[in-house]
């Protein structure tokens, strides 16, 4: 396995190896790799003859009062991850590297606009600019991305539509603990009572699961989700949402397929959870 800190590196390399008629996958991540991302790159390697691994802590996707410094990094151990899982390069750029003197950036409409977009309002320009860069260093044939952040993964279907990247995206189901904990880099931040505490969205998730069903309305969904979280009095409720599964939009009723989504602070620590509901027609 290779490692790469520039662009010029990256694209000298993947340009021998398409002159071999080699596929690419791309696994873009913010390092502080764990099982989620590892099921990722096994899936790119499995499915595409060489993979490249970005990790890059991206500054745009962070505002101004978020953990962008204290955000978890470890460069050595994401490595040793990658190449146990079959990651072929790993591109880990410097943040000069990727935004030198750069006044051009990626905005999507819409689907950026509810769910994390609301407290968040400058993540998903952040997240697009740095994903259709990652698009055009790499040029892969295949990227992937995990559904734990769903609206992100809806938000990228999206701009590679509409921006007309040849690039074929591939959604992973999400990692979770043992006990039912969704995987994220952010679990670190949990003190031993906060990670028992977190517990309440993966629970919340079950409980929505349980409670949804054709034209059945979101507030009921939603409001019995709810009664857990509030039940545990470290957690603190972003939102808790139905959106239909195309637009990220609130629907009153279940009638089409739809993302059930929710962000919830565990003291400090923003987490978020989901699952999707398909309507049969």
């Amino acid at each position: 396995m290779k490692t790469a800190s520039t662009i010029k590196e990256v694209r000298a390399l993947v340009k021998e190896w398409k002159k071999e008629g080699f596929t690419i996958g791309l696994v873009p991540t913010m390092g502080f790799l764990h099982e989620g991302h590892a099921s990722l790159i096994k899936r790119a390697h499995e499915e595409c003859d060489r993979v490249v691994v970005s990790d890059f802590v991206n500054p745009t996707q962070f505002g101004p009062n978020e953990d962008l410094e204290a955000y978890p990094r470890d460069f050595d151990r994401d490595c040793r991850l990658c190449k146990e899982n079959g990651a072929d390069l790993v591109f880990h750029p410097s943040p000069d590297e990727m935004y030198h003197d750069q006044h051009t950036y990626m905005n999507i409409d819409t689907l950026s606009e509810t769910l994390c977009g609301v407290t968040r309002p400058i993540h998903f320009r952040g997240v697009c600019t740095v994903v259709s860069k990652l698009f055009n260093i790499v040029t892969p044939d295949k990227a992937y991305f995990g559904e734990k952040d769903a609206q992100q993964l809806a938000i990228i279907r999206k701009m590679v539509i509409d921006m007309n990247f040849d690039i074929e995206i591939i959604g992973c189901p999400i990692v979770r603990e043992a006990d039912g904990l969704a995987k994220s880099s952010r679990n670190t931040y949990l003190t031993p009572e906060e990670r028992k505490a977190a517990l309440c969205l993966s629970q919340a998730v079950s409980k929505g699961k349980s409670t949804i069903c054709k034209n059945c309305s979101s507030s009921s969904v939603i409001n019995e989700m709810k009664s857990i979280i509030d039940a545990e009095p470290l957690a603190k409720i972003d939102y808790v949402s139905v959106v239909d599964a195309n637009n990220m939009q609130p629907v009153e009723k279940v009638s089409n397929d739809v993302l059930v989504a929710m962000a919830v602070y565990i003291g400090k620590t923003r987490l978020i959870d989901n699952f999707s509901f398909h309507v049969e027609k």
